[in-house]
């Protein structure tokens, strides 16, 4: 398909990847992360991802990445594959973008799948849109801890996608700590979660080795990322307003635990 040809509507997109990530985790819990994330994408990607090569590089690289994260460890199962096409219509994809979702997804299941060649397209188009890098690898990170852990398979891809995009290493194990999962080998310790104080730093994209003054620097950036008219005035719906106050939320929760903890205000 021609890239000046593909042009997904803006609003399908949280639709499409907090979807794809149920597939991953279904009942309750996969519904709710997978709605999360889909505000979170069309938040941050409106006035980002426009139509044309870039929105097509993105757009296939998620599908078939996602596919190949799925049959990371081993046999996709019939219930998936079904949840795929519930998914779908949960969706309302229709037509040839549903079947392109489908087959993208398909072929990154197959064992010829060359990661770094689906990838190159995107690379190529974000070289200087790191923020949509950024968002590209979250998602995949999202989508591999909605199992409760990182296997050492789907640790693996990550790390390859990450090293791809040049992520910092800093900010890719500042992510995977975010989803419960280790800095150094993907998973949780024994499965567990992890504990308030680690997910704290996490949230602020640290490590308990962070100095006061780096802590609060954080803070303060992230407050101003995420502020609600801020994110308006960048393309954020209004009906998205909560979603932003209430990640703002979460980060004020986080400071405050942080600075609890430490004893400075």
């Amino acid at each position: 398909m021609p890239a000046d040809s593909f042009n997904i509507p803006r609003h399908w997109w949280g639709k499409i990847i907090g979807g794809v990530i149920g597939l991953f985790r279904g009942g309750l819990t996969g519904a709710v992360l997978g709605a999360l994330l889909g505000h979170f994408v069309d938040r941050f990607l409106a006035g980002i991802i426009g139509v044309g090569a870039t929105q097509k590089a993105f757009f296939d690289a998620l599908f078939a990445t996602l596919g190949h994260l799925a049959k990371a460890d081993g046999r996709v199962t019939e219930s998936e594959i079904r949840m795929v096409e519930s998914l779908m219509e949960q969706m309302k994809i229709t037509g040839e973008h549903r079947q392109r979702a489908i087959r993208l997804f398909n072929q990154g299941k197959q064992a010829e799948f060359d990661l770094d060649a689906t990838l190159h397209p995107f690379v190529h188009q974000s070289v200087v849109r790191q923020d949509l890098r950024r968002m590209f690898i979250e998602i995949l990170v999202a989508a591999a801890a909605s199992s409760g852990q990182i296997s050492t398979a789907e640790s693996q891809i990550l790390h390859r996608v990450a090293h791809a995009l040049k992520i910092p290493a800093q900010v890719f194990s500042a992510m995977l700590n975010a989803r419960g999962g280790g800095a150094a080998g993907g998973r949780s310790q024994a499965g567990r979660a992890v504990v308030p104080m680690e997910q704290a730093y996490a949230q602020l994209g640290l490590t308990a080795k962070a100095s006061d003054a780096e802590v609060k620097k954080a803070y303060r950036k992230l407050v101003s990322q995420y502020h609600p008219d801020k994110l308006v005035s960048h393309g954020l719906p209004e009906e998205m307003m909560d979603i932003a106050k209430n990640r703002v939320r979460e980060i004020n929760t986080a400071y405050d635990r942080i600075k609890q903890a430490r004893g400075f205000k």
